[in-house]
Order: structure tokens, then sequence, then C-alpha cells
């Protein structure tokens, strides 16, 4: 006898965006804008302002300090995620992975594939979010009849490590490898 497993299309999971940030104020924050406009090929850079008064680094309330874009199409967001991964060695720290995103930084552009090495931009990060989200969430989001989004349908931890291995073979890890190489051999 065939057993027939159903699965709930409702449960399945789906990356939503990914969302790539940079701070900075005055020349890095061109830089910046830069930098986002080349890894997101033509997509509107935004800029944000800021707040809060922040004195140590120069920042006081409207003032801009940093610019972000968002990615919504699958295929270029699987594209990037895939180059980033690539960037961080395919590893990814366990405590960067919460309830319903991803975060994670690249610490210079450079290292991303198929990035090369651009005089006007010099030397800069970049940090990414990928959000996750199941079907049903446009319910929660919706401007008429906006409806409840229950807990049970938010995408936990252990489901997005699985998607992650799964489809992008990314290796889990409890801490950061290559501090633990380099206290090691300090020793």
């Amino acid at each position: 006898m065939k057993e027939k497993t159903k699965s709930n299309p409702m449960k399945e999971i789906e990356m939503e965006k990914l969302v790539l940030n940079c701070g900075g104020i005055d020349d890095k924050l061109e830089k910046s804008v830069k930098l986002l406009k080349m890894i997101a090929a033509g997509r509107e850079v935004y800029q944000i302002r800021s707040s809060k008064r922040i004195p140590a680094f120069g920042i006081s309330p409207g003032k801009k300090s940093g610019c972000k874009v968002t990615i919504r199409d699958k295929e270029k967001i699987i594209d990037l995620v895939k180059r980033f991964f690539a960037a961080l060695d395919n590893e990814i720290k366990k405590k960067q992975i919460t309830k319903n995103h991803v975060s994670f930084g690249i610490r210079e552009y450079i290292e991303i594939p198929g990035l090369e090495y651009n005089r006007e931009i010099g030397i800069l990060g970049v940090e990414a979010s990928l959000v996750f989200k199941r079907k049903g969430k446009r319910v929660k989001m919706r401007k008429i009849k906006k409806g409840k989004y229950p807990q049970r349908q938010s995408v936990t931890e252990q489901e997005i490590t699985d998607f992650l291995i799964k489809n992008f073979g990314v290796e889990i890890v409890e801490h950061d490898s290559k501090w633990l190489e380099k206290s090691i051999e300090a020793v």
C-alpha cells in the first residue's frame, strides 16, 4: 500500500526579501551608495536619516547616516545569497539566525565573487538580512480586512537552518572558527 505524505502548502518556507545596508556619513555615505548600486545592479538606494544624537560618530538627528536597498526578485536573491555565502566560506554562526530572518555581514566587498575593487569606493563592508516567510503573511500586512497572523506561521530558527543547509550548502557553526584557530595558534 502506498503512503501519501501530504505536505501543507501553507507551511512551505520562502525567501521574502534581501535587505542590504551600509552605514556612514558624508564621504563614506556617498561611497556606500555607490557600493549598494553596484551590488544591487540598478535598484534604488534609500538614504536613512538618524533619529538619535551620537556625538562619537558625528551623528545628529535628521542627518543622513546610512543607506539601504531591498531586493525582492527571487532569482536575484538566490544569486546574491550564494555569492555572499561564498565570501563567508559557506559558514554562518548559529547566533546570526533568529526567528523569520538571518543577518550577517561581509567585512570587505572585494571578498564577494564577481565584484572587483573600485578605486572610487575604496574598502567598505556590507550587511545583509535575509527575511523568510510562509504563505499568508499578506493577511497581516494588507490595508483592508487585516487579519491575524498566528505565531505558528512564523519561521523558526531550526527551519531556517534546514533551509540554508538544503538549498545553499551552508555550514552552521557554534563559534567563529577563524577566531578559534587564531587563538589556538597564539597559544
